[in-house]
């Protein structure tokens, strides 16, 4: 192996990757099979059919309304590391030769965290989908609503379920897919109103994250806020290993078709 290869730790058992491995096995360990985190892109390439993939509203963008200390500064970092303008990639694609309005998180993007703009991409995406009466997928990964934004951030729970619930009307299909970590406002509006919900192993889900979660000093069941203890309690509906997510979508999308 060349010396200057890089190599990736696996968050979860340390094993050292080398990065074309790691990146060629769709960011899962080899050896624990841990899902790492994907962005935006990468999940992009990995669920949609090739070349078929057109962005909408890519010119929104947060903006400092509150005065925020350091905001400004750490949207411009994260809008060079991620190539987004804002934390979701949004559009419509072909899944398996169908149609479907796609909207995708990037924990990349201030931690994934959800303001105004994620709210009115999604909003927008599900009015899209509605339309043109075409299948919805929402992947969602948050850090909860945006502190940063405060007020204008938590409205966006109520704005995504109203949409959601307008769409359900039309009697249209959403599949939730929910990755690693999906906490706080977005589980509780429009992550958990697919009529499929899907989660990747091993993926945390919940309202209140770890530190607030740490705070209470009781013991947590084994799994506490896993995927495999949500599938278990009925939260979501399956758990699908990331190299068969194109395919599953596939199948449920024609299911419902």
């Amino acid at each position: 192996m060349p010396e200057n290869s890089k190599m990736i730790s696996c968050r979860n058992c340390d094993t050292q990757i080398p990065a074309e491995t790691f990146a060629e096995n769709l960011n899962i360990c080899t050896h624990c099979d841990y899902h790492h985190y994907m962005s935006a892109y990468e999940r992009l390439n990995l669920i949609v059919d090739t070349d078929s993939f057109q962005e909408y509203d890519a010119d929104l963008y947060s903006i400092d309304s509150l005065g925020f200390p350091e905001y400004p500064q750490k949207l411009e970092r994260d809008v060079a590391k991620t190539g987004l303008r804002s934390e979701m990639l949004s559009g419509i694609a072909d899944i398996g030769g169908y149609p479907t309005a796609i909207a995708i998180g990037d924990v990349g993007f201030i931690g994934g965290t959800c303001g105004s703009v994620i709210g009115e991409k999604v909003t927008r995406c599900i009015e899209r989908s509605l339309e043109n009466k075409l299948p919805l997928v929402i992947v969602s990964v948050s850090g909860g609503m945006r502190m940063q934004e405060g007020t204008l951030a938590l409205m966006q729970m109520a704005k995504t379920a109203a949409a959601c619930a307008e769409y359900a009307k039309a009697g249209l299909f959403y599949i939730s897919v929910v990755t690693d970590p999906t906490f706080g406002g977005a589980t509780a509006s429009y992550t958990s109103l697919g009529d499929v919900i899907i989660a990747e192993p091993g993926a945390r889900i919940g309202f209140a994250g770890p530190l607030a979660v740490a705070s209470l000093r009781e013991e947590l069941p084994e799994n506490f806020q896993k995927a495999e203890s949500l599938l278990e309690h009925g939260f979501i509906d399956a758990i699908v290993h990331r190299t068969d997510m194109r395919q599953m979508l596939t199948d449920l999308i024609a299911f419902a078709s």
